[in-house]
């Protein structure tokens, strides 16, 4: 029994080491970067996932389109049989069996309509080209989601360890607190409003965690990967300067209206409205085919001994046919008029589509500039508040230490500095990823 046991706990040892070697080596891997989020995001979102899906479509398309320049080429081959009684002469039937065989090749060309395949085949490409250009918008649409959603990670980790460090300052109180009390420099009733803080602070620690935690979720859910054991690495947003923030917004707009995906997606759609409006007017053109055929065919029945085999009637049978087909559209009920009316409203409507695009496009970045602009004056005045706060709370601490004031003017000085802390915090956060937006728009890299 004592040797079963033994085995059994290195049985334990070695599952417990497996799985603890295991639990890092998964928490390492899953320790994400931004860029390793942003790819991973890219690479397996389901919106990408079926624009891939549409360009591969659209590959097929231009294929289809280019082969309709070729000629078609048909082949037959038939055989019938008949059998029963039959008149050969008035008043004379007889039991008939007949054979017919026939073989055929055909090919069909079409030599002119309007310029018609010309044009569905520079559509069918020019739509692979607008999707193209329209997954990569919804690329970027995604990185900067990310990006947004990496940030509020550190946001809120940020937070945390503001919340911990509270806490720990609050800890450090008490126990101060307490020593002054038993020297008789302070009432006994600041204990419980120092331990009453402590306990505020911890659940300000708990909520932290949360929002945490929830951030993490958030971000993972977004990269469409497990929750459990997944972390981001905490990199350091440095506090920023005037350096990062733009002065001027008209070279955002001059690169975004030139450069911009959402934008040569609605010019796209203007050249294939104009060749809706040249594919809908082909059918006003005639339309020339031609073709070449050739067949050959066999007979035989049982009344007659002295018919050719089947193989000679085939080869003295051969027969070739050319065609030439021109038809000339004289009256289509009004059909081609008004789809020609249509496709000229529908170019009308991209080009109005364009103006919406530009005029979005112009807004957003308006609103993200100006965003930014008062993201930066926060940002400096969040500072400047802070550190009037710190002199003001180290002045309260001061006298508190000396017992000219109650341990309750010293806490709404710590809540005043608290507060310029969050503030402080808030306004770096803001105003990254407000930057980052307008990086965004001038097609700078917003990973870096």
């Amino acid at each position: 029994m004592k040797m079963i046991k033994i085995k059994m706990n290195k049985a334990y040892c070695v599952f417990g080491l497996a799985l603890v070697f295991g639990t890092c080596a998964f928490a390492q891997q899953k320790s994400w970067s931004l860029q390793a989020c942003v790819n991973h995001a890219i690479e397996n979102n389901i919106s990408v996932k079926q624009g891939k899906n549409t360009l591969l479509s659209n590959e097929q398309d231009v294929i289809a389109a280019k082969g309709q320049f070729l000629p078609s080429v048909n082949a037959s081959a038939g055989h019938s049989l008949t059998f029963g009684n039959q008149e050969v002469f008035e008043g004379q039937f007889v039991d008939r069996t007949s054979n017919s065989t026939n073989f055929g090749v055909g090919l069909n060309q079409t030599i002119f309509n309007g310029f018609r395949l010309t044009n569905l085949y520079k559509q069918s490409k020019l739509n692979f080209e607008t999707n193209q250009l329209e997954l990569d918008r919804i690329r970027d649409d995604i990185s900067l989601n990310v990006v947004n959603a990496y940030l509020n990670v550190l946001f809120n980790k940020e937070r945390l360890e503001t919340a911990k460090a509270q806490y720990e300052y609050s800890n450090t109180l008490l126990k101060q607190v307490k020593d002054l009390v038993e020297a008789g420099v302070q009432p006994r009733a600041n204990i419980f409003d120092t331990e009453a803080t402590l306990s505020a602070d911890a659940q300000q620690v708990t909520l932290a965690e949360n929002n945490y935690n929830l951030a993490l979720l958030t971000l993972s859910q977004l990269l469409q990967v497990p929750y459990n054991g997944f972390e981001v690495e905490i990199i350091e947003v440095d506090a920023p300067s005037s350096a990062i923030l733009y002065n001027d917004i008209q070279p955002v707009l001059n690169y975004a209206f030139a450069n911009r995906n959402e934008v040569k997606v609605a010019e796209k759609k203007i050249e294939n409205a104009e060749l809706g409006t040249k594919i809908q007017k082909s059918a006003f053109y005639p339309t020339l085919s031609g073709g070449y055929s050739f067949g050959s065919s066999a007979f035989y029945s049982n009344l007659r001994d002295d018919e050719p085999n089947f193989w000679d009637q085939l080869d003295n049978q051969k027969s070739h046919g050319f065609r030439v087909n021109l038809n000339i559209p004289i009256f289509s009920r009004l059909q081609n008029k008004t789809s020609v009316a249509k496709a000229k409203i529908q170019q009308e409507n991209s080009l109005l589509n364009l103006e919406q695009v530009k005029l979005d496009l112009e807004s957003n970045i308006q609103r993200a500039f100006t965003d930014a602009q008062a993201a930066f004056k926060a940002f400096v005045a969040a500072q400047k508040s802070l550190e009037a706060q710190k002199l003001a709370f180290e002045n309260s601490k001061n006298r508190f230490d000396v017992g000219i004031i109650t341990s309750f003017d010293l806490e709404q000085a710590r809540i005043k500095l608290i507060n310029a802390q969050s503030s402080l915090i808030n306004a770096k956060y803001d105003f990254v990823f407000k930057t980052k937006v307008l990086d965004f728009y001038m097609g700078k890299p917003i990973t870096n």
